[in-house]
């Protein structure tokens, strides 16, 4: 799993940047946030990713902050958003902004999103509001006011990765690697740490 780049930024085109690391150009997709945030060609850059993996492809989705990726697990974990979706609603909507409308109900706002219809966008509202805070934050945060854990990289964005292929959603699996990474502490490997987040996520 490749869950972050540190390279340079070689260019960009509408929904996409090339990063080159070490001689090696990475086709990353991103929302235009995201491109607009990674500033001009040459510019050294570090990118978060998410790893898609379909039969007939593999791709990389990459996020200027940790917390727009946080946010992209969540949306493409509703029934209707791809990742195409997941992106054009975060274009539109600043990680704060999705916060606040998916926590007051706001499916108006989430409809801005190209390809967002009203129906959509509240089953967006209906399957995350109960995952997050009332109030706006950074990363989303969970009932009774916890945080989501943010993945910052390393064996822990890979575990989450791995425990949401296996079917978990990116809240509990989330949760699950979090608490397993406290257990373990850092020097944990990934095999130990993907074990102990799926009994944590089973109970």
């Amino acid at each position: 799993m490749i869950a972050k780049l540190k390279g340079r930024l070689d260019s960009t085109g509408i929904d996409h940047a090339i990063i080159d690391v070490g001689g090696v150009g990475y086709l990353v997709g991103a929302s235009s946030r995201t491109l607009a945030a990674l500033g001009p060609a040459g510019e050294a850059v570090t990118v978060h990713t998410e790893m898609l993996v379909s039969e007939d492809s593999v791709r990389l989705v990459g996020f200027a902050r940790a917390e727009e990726r946080d946010w992209f697990r969540l949306l493409t974990g509703v029934q209707g958003v791809g990742s195409r979706v997941a992106l054009a609603i975060l274009s539109a909507l600043e990680p704060v902004e999705l916060h606040r409308a998916v926590a007051t109900g706001d499916k108006a706002m989430i409809a801005r999103a190209n390809g967002v219809g009203p129906k959509l966008a509240q089953r967006i509202v209906n399957e995350l509001k109960d995952k997050i805070g009332a109030a706006p934050g950074a990363g989303g945060a969970l009932p009774g006011g916890a945080a989501v854990p943010v993945m910052a990289g390393g064996h822990g964005a890979d575990a989450l990765s791995a425990l949401q292929n296996l079917g978990f959603r990116p809240a509990e699996a989330s949760i699950a690697v979090a608490a397993a990474e406290e257990e373990l502490g850092e020097g944990a490997t990934l095999d130990a740490l993907v074990r102990l987040a799926l009994r944590k996520a089973a109970k």
